[in-house]
C-alpha cells in the first residue's frame, strides 16, 4: 500500500518473551516482526479488507451501545464508512456523541486465537457523508458489499464516514501497537 497521509507509529506494549511477531499466514513460522508505521499499516489494511463486520460502539447519556455492522474503508483507511436507517439508535447517538470506536477482528473461536488473532479498533468521529461525498462513500462501501446495494441506495439510508485518529492493535492477545493520524 502507499499511502500519502502521515502515520506516528508507537509500540505500547510487548511482552518480553514474544519474539514472532504478528501471523502473516497459516503456515507455523510465517511471522513478522512489525517495527514501523508502514509495516503496521500493511497488516491494518489486510485485515480491514478481508473482514466484512465490525463492532460499532457509541454512546448517549453516558451510557455505550455497540452493533454489528457492514464497513468498508476508504482514503487510504482515514475513513470507516458504513451505512444504517437513519432511524436507529447508533445514528440517534452518533447525533448526539459523533465520539465513537470501531473494533475489527480475525478471531476464529477457538483457543489459537489467544496466539493468532489480530484486534484493531479505530477511534475516530462519525459523520453523516454531505451531498459531495455520498456517492464515492457508497461506492466504497459497494465494492466491498455489493449485496447490500438497496439498503445503501435506500433513501432513508445514511452513509456515514468515520475519520479515523487512531488505530490500536492488538495480537498474541497482549501486544498493543498504536497508529495515530497526523493532522
Amino acid at each position: 500500500m502507499h499511502t500519502t497521509r502521515k502515520w506516528k507509529f508507537y509500540q505500547q506494549s510487548r511482552r518480553p518473551d514474544d519474539q514472532r511477531g504478528i501471523s502473516t499466514g497459516d503456515t507455523a513460522g510465517d511471522h513478522i516482526e512489525i517495527g514501523s508505521a508502514g509495516q503496521l499499516l500493511t497488516i491494518i489494511e489486510n485485515l480491514l479488507s478481508t473482514q466484512r463486520l465490525a463492532v460499532l460502539s457509541s454512546q448517549q447519556n453516558g451510557a455505550p451501545y455497540g452493533n454489528l455492522v457492514a464497513f468498508a474503508s476508504a482514503d487510504e483507511l482515514a475513513r470507516l464508512i458504513f451505512v444504517t436507517p437513519r432511524a436507529t439508535r447508533k445514528f440517534s447517538n452518533i447525533l448526539y456523541e459523533p465520539r465513537v470506536a470501531m473494533v475489527v477482528d480475525n478471531r476464529s473461536n477457538d483457543s489459537n486465537d489467544f496466539s493468532k488473532a489480530i484486534a484493531v479498533t479505530a477511534i475516530g468521529r462519525a459523520i453523516e457523508a454531505d451531498l459531495q461525498e455520498r456517492d464515492r462513500l457508497r461506492g466504497a462501501f459497494l465494492s466491498k458489499h455489493p449485496y447490500l446495494e438497496d439498503f445503501a441506495r435506500a433513501p432513508d439510508s445514511a452513509i456515514v464516514a468515520v475519520n479515523v485518529q487512531t488505530y490500536y492493535c492488538v495480537y498474541r492477545f497482549q501486544n498493543v501497537m498504536e497508529l495515530h493520524l497526523e493532522s
